[in-house]
């Protein structure tokens, strides 16, 4: 690769290093065309961007950016950089899920940056597991709404036990 292209390799890394706040590598070695094919696709409709980047490259891409100083040290051997666009566990979950799925501890999880902190591959485990976006707010919607429910049922009952109490003493006295 000549040194203008280089340069404009570490540029768009760079800028995509800044843009995201979550970044996972994973080392896809031992990974057949078929399994490579699938894994892409399942990223694709994940919204999450899959590349196989220089790690010279990247390290510079990466040290330009500003990011955490841990992540330097994943770009050793082959590495796939995964972007997420608009879940930031989207990316750690697809090629968590990817891995247990084929029962291969391929690809290796080699760690990456959430929120601008630095990751090893047990953590991106641990995050795989996190419930969506969409399934947190509903978590959150059921824990707000929960003790309005609960309140407007106990005024419920307090109307309810008075109007039985109103029926019973009209009824007395009316007998």
């Amino acid at each position: 690769m000549a040194r203008p292209e280089k340069a404009a390799a570490v540029a768009e890394l760079t800028e995509k290093f800044k843009a995201h706040d979550n970044v996972y590598l994973a080392d896809f070695t031992g990974l057949n065309v078929a399994d490579t094919t699938e894994l892409r696709r399942l990223l694709r409709e994940a919204d999450v961007e899959y590349r196989v980047v220089k790690n010279t490259l990247a390290r510079r891409a990466a040290d330009d950016a500003g990011v955490d100083g841990g992540i330097a040290d994943l770009f050793v051997g082959p590495t796939a950089v995964a972007f997420g666009h608009s879940d930031s566990v989207a990316p750690a979950r697809v090629l968590a899920d990817f891995r247990n799925k084929h029962e291969k501890e391929l690809p290796v999880i080699k760690g990456g940056v959430l929120a601008g902190h630095f990751v090893g591959p047990d953590d991106v485990q641990r995050i795989a597991k996190l419930p969506n976006r969409d399934q947190l707010l509903g978590q959150l919607a059921g824990a707000l709404s929960a003790p309005m429910t609960g309140f407007a049922g106990a005024m419920q009952a307090v109307f309810r036990s008075f109007a039985n109490v109103l029926t019973q003493v009209q009824e007395q006295k009316t007998d």
